[in-house]
């Protein structure tokens, strides 16, 4: 199949990480009003919503663009050699731009303010360390399902997402672009824009030592 020009693929990226905020967002909203208090009944709705949609969208976006909705996604694929390191920076300014607007559009649909800075503080060794390996984690799904299970990358980016939001003490961001949108919003999902810079770097590492990983599994194997 021909692919489709940078600029479809760009628009592709922003439209499926907004729906990917809308998501997160709101159904973190929905899960706090409904579970009474009860932080864990919250956070399993928040869950079970994320890997779902994750699912959905990289099923509907991926012929398009790839679906990455994710920079480190992307630098991760520059690195191996799968994409393009001249169209990286305009993925990562879609997927930027895409998540603010998908923190708006939960917003509006919640009545809530468009955007209102994070209280939600997410600081320490042991969040750093949890965005480290959530993203480590997310980048081998997808380097070892990309090139072996393609058709299963899709689910397998789901339900590890939804299962790393209850593995790791940071809820598993593992994406700079959700990170950054999400600082944007003073509801569950929310972080405090003073903890993003930490976890973004910790997200790079992460996703850089899969790669490095994986490049060095695959020439061991090929021997």
């Amino acid at each position: 199949m021909r692919t489709p020009a940078l600029g479809r693929r760009a628009a592709a990226e922003a439209i499926g990480t907004a729906l990917l905020l809308a998501g997160v967002v709101g159904s973190g909203i929905m899960g706090e009003r409904l579970a009474g208090g009860n932080v864990a009944i919250a956070l399993l709705a928040n869950s079970i919503a994320t890997g779902a949609l994750l699912v959905a969208l990289i099923v509907t976006f991926a012929p398009v663009s790839g679906a990455h909705f994710n920079p480190v996604v992307s630098l991760a694929m520059a690195l191996g050699g799968a994409f393009a390191w001249r169209e990286l920076a305009v993925y990562v300014v879609a997927q930027v731009v895409g998540a603010f607007a998908g923190v708006a559009c939960a917003h509006l649909m919640f009545v809530a303010p468009l955007f209102a800075a994070s209280a939600h503080a997410r600081s320490g060794g042991a969040q750093l360390l949890s965005e480290t390996v959530a993203t480590f984690g997310l980048v081998s799904v997808i380097e070892s399902g990309s090139r072996f299970e393609a058709r299963s990358v899709p689910v397998a980016v789901g339900t590890y997402i939804a299962a790393a939001y209850w593995f790791t003490a940071s809820t598993s961001f593992a994406n700079p672009a959700v990170s950054l949108a999400r600082a944007a919003t003073d509801t569950f999902a929310g972080i405090r824009p003073a903890d993003v810079p930490g976890f973004v770097a910790a997200q790079i590492a992460g996703g850089v030592a899969a790669v490095w990983l994986w490049r060095w599994l695959r020439s061991e194997g090929g021997r």
